[in-house]
């Protein structure tokens, strides 16, 4: 089963920040790759991906300037950065992969899911 690996996750400060990566291997190198995340008791919501080359870069307006993705192309790896992290960023965070580098909070075109890794903000 192919499948893609969230790590990185875990608890921190409010203010503080956290890297997270999702390695997608070979299989998806031609593929659009994204992060996503839900919180408790909320729809999932869409925050960033970069096409298959790297050159064009799509982000949810409310995570755009906080949150940074980057893609390595020869590792087929993605790289969620984020920073100045609130109580509110608390969720599952999930990397996906598809056809597109704007599937809106429903994941539209998004084909593979990895299981997600939890972040964790304190107060």
């Amino acid at each position: 089963q192919v499948l893609l690996l969230e790590t990185g996750g875990g608890l921190v400060q409010a203010g503080g920040s956290l890297r997270l990566a999702c390695s997608a291997g070979n299989f998806f190198n031609d593929y659009a790759l994204a992060w996503f995340r839900q919180a408790p008791g909320n729809e999932g919501k869409f925050i960033a991906a970069k096409s298959w080359h790297g050159a064009m870069t799509q982000y949810a307006k409310s995570f755009e300037g906080r949150f940074i993705i980057s893609r390595n192309k020869a590792t087929v790896t993605t790289h969620l950065q984020m920073n100045d992290l609130t109580p509110e960023d608390t969720a599952v965070y999930y990397c996906a992969a598809g056809n597109t580098i704007s599937p809106g909070d429903e994941g539209y075109g998004m084909e593979s899911w990895g299981r997600g890794t939890q972040v964790t903000v304190s107060a």
